[in-house]
């Protein structure tokens, strides 16, 4: 069960691109809340706080706006060029009964018996979108790979989650797999071999014998 997260945040009156760029500065970050019918709220919270919680994977949050509380789920992050700095955060209302859709990651865990047989773990999907009831989401979904013998494939049919989750990828979908790295003769290894230039040593021959 995932109980939500009670952050603090205030009513944003200063719109506009300019005004979010001097809040960014102050250490806080532009925010909106909407969703229930209800008209959309700009906010603006703690930049360092809501950061940390995205990083762990929270999902529900418990706003504090003004003595009143609303519960929430990220809708949307926007990110810098860099991918490093939250700019923006969209939240929609949620009734904590109420099934949702998500993007959840996944976290592989232990070492695959197969990278002693000379392979090497490959995770080929990041996250899986999941359907469930709004307090039942998972901040990570972590999956044992320790099983994985070599050329061996872990899909999402082969993962199973409990409570009310039902996983909406397709079940073929390949998530990590455990296979050998072909070694490859490197761009540099091919310019350091120079081919033999037909006549040289008949040149060299020639330059060698004495002038008549």
């Amino acid at each position: 069960m995932s109980a939500p997260i009670a952050i603090k945040a205030d009513k944003r009156d200063a719109l506009g691109t300019r005004a979010n760029r001097r809040l960014r500065n102050t250490g806080l970050v532009p925010a909106v809340v909407y969703g229930h019918h209800k008209d959309v709220l700009p906010l603006q919270i703690n930049k360092k706080e809501i950061a940390a919680h995205i990083r762990h994977g929270t999902h529900l949050f418990n706003l504090s706006i003004a003595g009143t509380s609303e519960s929430v789920l990220i809708k949307d992050v926007q990110y810098d060029a860099f991918g490093n700095e939250v700019l923006h955060v969209d939240f929609t209302r949620v009734n904590l009964n109420e099934r949702v859709t998500v993007n959840v990651s996944i976290e592989l865990k232990g070492d695959p018996k197969g990278e002693k047989e000379g392979g090497v773990l490959q995770q080929i999907l990041n996250e899986l979108e999941i359907d469930c009831v709004v307090t039942e989401i998972p901040d990570v979904i972590t999956i044992d790979v320790s099983h994985l013998g070599k050329d061996e494939q872990l899909h999402v049919s082969d993962v199973k989650l409990g409570g009310t989750i039902k996983i909406l990828n397709d079940a073929d979908l390949v998530i990590c797999k455990v296979e050998e790295i072909a070694e490859e003769i490197s761009d540099a290894d091919e310019a350091t071999a120079e081919p033999e230039v037909i006549g040289a040593k008949k040149d060299d021959e020639a330059a060698a014998e004495p002038a008549k």
